[in-house]
Parts: C-alpha cells; sequence; structure tokens
C-alpha cells in the first residue's frame, strides 16, 4: 500500500481527480487531494503549500504523487529544495514541463492573465523552465495524443492533447512515454491510463 497525493491542474479541482483516486483505492492504495486555486494565491504561494503537505505525507511513510498538468510543475518547484525524503515515484499526467505553446497563445489574452496569475505567466515563460529543476525521483509521463494535427493545427505535425505536444510532456530529452488516445482535459480518466498508473504503483519496493 503507497500513500498518493492526488493534484489536479490549471481550473479544475481535487473533484476531477476523485476518478483517479477510487480506482488507486480499489487497488490497495490510500489517495488523499491537494487542492489549489490560481486565481486565489500565487504559484510559489501554492508551491510553499504543496511542499508542506509533502513534508507532512513524508512523516508517514512512503508516499506518491500523481499529478495532472500544472499539478507536475507544482510538484517539481515543490520538491526542488525539499528537506524530506522524495516520494517513491511520481506519475505526471499530460505535464507541460517545458512552456507550452498554448499557454504562450493564452497569455495574451486579457482573461487567461486574470485567471491564471503568475502560474500562467510562469508555464509562458520558457526562462521559468530553465531554472525548474527537474525530478531527482523516479517518474512516468503519460501523454495523451488525439489533438488535432495538420495544416490547421497550431501544433503542425506533432501528436498532442490538444493542450500540451508530447514533446513538451517531457522534462529531458530522452524520457520515455507512455501515449494514450486521449485529450488533455480527461486524460486521468482514460482506463490505460489508470491501469498505467496502478500498475507503477504496484511495484513492492514502492510499499516498503
Amino acid at each position: 500500500m503507497v500513500n498518493i497525493l492526488l493534484i489536479h491542474g490549471l481550473g479544475r479541482t481535487p473533484l476531477s481527480m476523485w476518478p483517479m483516486g477510487r480506482a488507486l483505492q480499489k487497488a490497495g492504495h490510500s489517495a488523499s487531494y491537494f487542492g489549489y486555486a490560481s486565481w486565489q494565491k500565487s504559484f510559489d504561494e501554492i508551491a510553499e503549500e504543496l511542499c508542506d503537505r509533502l513534508k507532512q505525507l513524508s512523516s508517514q511513510g512512503h508516499y506518491g504523487i500523481v499529478s495532472h498538468s500544472l499539478g507536475g510543475v507544482l510538484t517539481r518547484a515543490a520538491l526542488a529544495d525539499a528537506d524530506f525524503p522524495p516520494p517513491g515515484h511520481v506519475v505526471m499526467l499530460a505535464p507541460p514541463n517545458q512552456s507550452p505553446l498554448a499557454a504562450r497563445l493564452a497569455n495574451r489574452l486579457l482573461p487567461f492573465r486574470w485567471f491564471a496569475r503568475q502560474s500562467g505567466d510562469n508555464m509562458a515563460r520558457p526562462e521559468f523552465y530553465a531554472q525548474l529543476p527537474t525530478l531527482t525521483c523516479p517518474y512516468t509521463l503519460i501523454a495523451g495524443d488525439s489533438g488535432p494535427i495538420g495544416l490547421l493545427s497550431p501544433f503542425g505535425q506533432i501528436p498532442n492533447d490538444l493542450i500540451v505536444s508530447i514533446d513538451e510532456v517531457r522534462m529531458q530529452p530522452d524520457d520515455e512515454l507512455i501515449r494514450v488516445p486521449a485529450l488533455h482535459t480527461f486524460i486521468m480518466n482514460h482506463p490505460l491510463v489508470q491501469q498505467a498508473t496502478i500498475r507503477t504503483f504496484a511495484d513492492p519496493a514502492l510499499g516498503q
């Protein structure tokens, strides 16, 4: 059994991760949730709160993380200078691990800037990612590839989930991905994603 913290994406709530949490519980794990609102607090404040939550979770034994979208970026920031044991594994669902084109385009619009605040501004700036440490613990990257490609797609011929391309999911150029036929917003509900996540945390070493 692994204590797993689920972290939602931008504009969502912990409820969006409930189906994944339920699947993990059925597999014998403990699931808890971290919630935040980008329009209420800055990215730095949210990352600090997440760091405190992870520190508390680490004191209870071995733990893991399942993050969606911005939740993965917050995870990287929260663990950057952690003075507590790292998670046994992090599963990142559709994470914008490189500055995503969608954020750079959306950040030109006033409604998005108001809604996403510092979190959106960070994702729109490649220089933010240049100073953001990569994870030092084991991680799994799951990317959707059901977004449009071709002449009318801003992604060109690069597979994407409508919001993030598979190239933007990688933290390191040689990162392997699990690709699933899913779109960004609901990737955590896809049966293949839930199955892959459960298999990851089935590793006996994670529960010791």
